[in-house]
């Protein structure tokens, strides 16, 4: 079953979370990184320094939480903690829908991306630092002018540091790991994430690379793709008013 297909028929149990959702995902979201075996240092710094930001959404992919998502990653955006901390991450969880599969949750992960970029596009070029092309071995998304990192979870993912109950989208400033590396703190911690990575699972993620040499868009879904594959995803070509 298609992804969007899914979505429908799973809209009326989830379009709209319960009110309770809120304090329940969060929690289990606190509980998910600060796990002893949760290989991510990054999220673990995030979530220890108060640096995350973290909101929930009923039906991911839905008109409604593309409108909530895009308000909450301009707030993320302008924030004094984006600029602040190296860790800042902003985090997106959906109340549904439930039970996808790997393929179903990587088509509503770029239903979601797409939808909340058509509506970015209107007021903001791309990111300039970053390519708009998914093929691109340069390309990440980018959200008000700002290259964003992302990370899928749901509860049937391959990976275990992405199996989350709830289908969720994790974001972090493309800059972040520019930093990391002019510092001299990345590959360490790449070693290290990796090293804690294979202890939980077995294996490092077979879709890791470094930036440049593939394009992280086969990273996003957590899913392992073939080397033919290609992101359902065409970034919006702005024009200018007076080019004509």
């Amino acid at each position: 079953m298609k992804g969007n297909q899914f979505a429908r028929d799973n809209a009326k149990s989830s379009e709209a979370a319960p009110d309770s959702f809120a304090a329940e995902a969060e929690e289990a979201f606190r509980q998910f990184v600060i796990r002893p075996e949760f290989p991510c240092l990054g999220a673990k710094a995030a979530f220890h320094s108060g640096a995350s930001i973290l909101r929930t959404y009923g039906e991911l992919g839905s008109s409604e939480a593309t409108s909530e998502l895009s308000a909450d990653l301009g707030d993320f955006t302008r924030s004094e903690l984006r600029h602040a901390s190296e860790y800042a991450t902003f985090v997106a969880i959906f109340h549904g829908p439930q039970n996808l599969d790997e393929l179903q949750f990587e088509e509503l992960l770029w239903q979601q991306l797409g939808a909340v970029h058509r509506g970015d596009a209107a007021l903001f070029d791309w990111d300039p630092s970053v390519r708009s092309d998914p093929v691109d071995p340069h390309f990440s998304f980018s959200f008000a002018g700002q290259a964003l990192y992302v990370i899928g979870m749901h509860a049937n993912s391959s990976r275990e540091a992405r199996r989350f109950r709830w289908p969720t989208l994790v974001f972090n400033p493309h800059e972040q790991f520019v930093r990391l590396r002019e510092e001299g703190k990345w590959n360490r911690m790449q070693e290290t994430i990796r090293t804690r990575d294979r202890e939980l699972q077995g294996t490092i993620n077979p879709m890791l690379s470094e930036f440049g040499e593939t394009s992280e868009a086969r990273q996003y879904s957590g899913r392992v793709v073939q080397e033919d594959w290609r992101a359902p995803f065409k970034a919006v070509e702005r024009k200018c008013p007076f080019a004509h």
